[in-house]
């Protein structure tokens, strides 16, 4: 089994969870993140970028995983609020939602765990692995937005924590192809990410 004791620290009673591919993150996921702890009262967000995700499997390749990881403990390095879970990676295979937060629950059985999701996940959480385990290990907070009209319950008697955030139009599909092109993706994520992108000549 592999060790999650050191992905929080020990004192954290409250933890969201920030799923995805993060290929690479960007300042919207950081502003979402920051949003949803503030408003939430989370004392950390974890980070938890998946090795393969459910819903990419469509043949584009994805940056090596060990690079998506460093990227997002270089973006969140300065704010003792996040943490970054190398978790999913480190388990390898199709990254599962349901699974993780089983280990997570077996890991930390005092630790309230929150799952953050965007309203399309909130949409389709039905077609999610095992929805109901998943809302039953933990409570669901969903960013808002204002293209997307969000359910009145994830299922039948299952609510959520609508988080109220700022529409952030900056996407990693569009970082991915600026750096291709050779443009500029200055603001749009960090400059340590930025760094890393260019050393290591990701997305030409």
């Amino acid at each position: 089994m592999i060790d999650l004791t050191d992905d929080i620290p020990a004192t954290a009673r409250s933890v969201g969870i920030f799923g995805g591919t993060f290929d690479p993150v960007h300042m919207g996921h950081l502003l979402l993140a920051e949003y949803a702890r503030d408003e939430m009262r989370l004392d950390i967000i974890l980070f938890l970028p998946a090795y393969i995700p459910p819903h990419k499997r469509d043949g584009r390749a994805i940056s090596a995983a060990g690079c998506r990881l460093e990227m997002l403990r270089l973006a969140t390095e300065s704010n003792p609020g996040f943490a970054v879970s190398a978790h999913e990676i480190e388990c390898e295979g199709v990254s599962y939602t349901v699974d993780t937060l089983q280990r997570m629950r077996e890991a930390w059985p005092q630790v309230k765990l929150t799952m953050l999701i965007g309203g399309d996940s909130a949409r389709d959480f039905r077609s999610w692995r095992q929805p109901e385990q998943i809302a039953r290990l933990a409570r669901i907070g969903v960013w808002e937005r204002p293209d997307i009209p969000l359910p009145p319950e994830l299922l039948p008697g299952v609510g959520y924590h609508r988080i109220d955030s700022p529409l952030i139009e900056i996407s990693s599909t569009e970082i991915r192809e600026s750096a291709r092109e050779g443009r500029s993706i200055r603001y749009r994520t960090p400059d340590p990410v930025i760094q890393y992108i260019n050393q290591h000549g990701l997305y030409r």
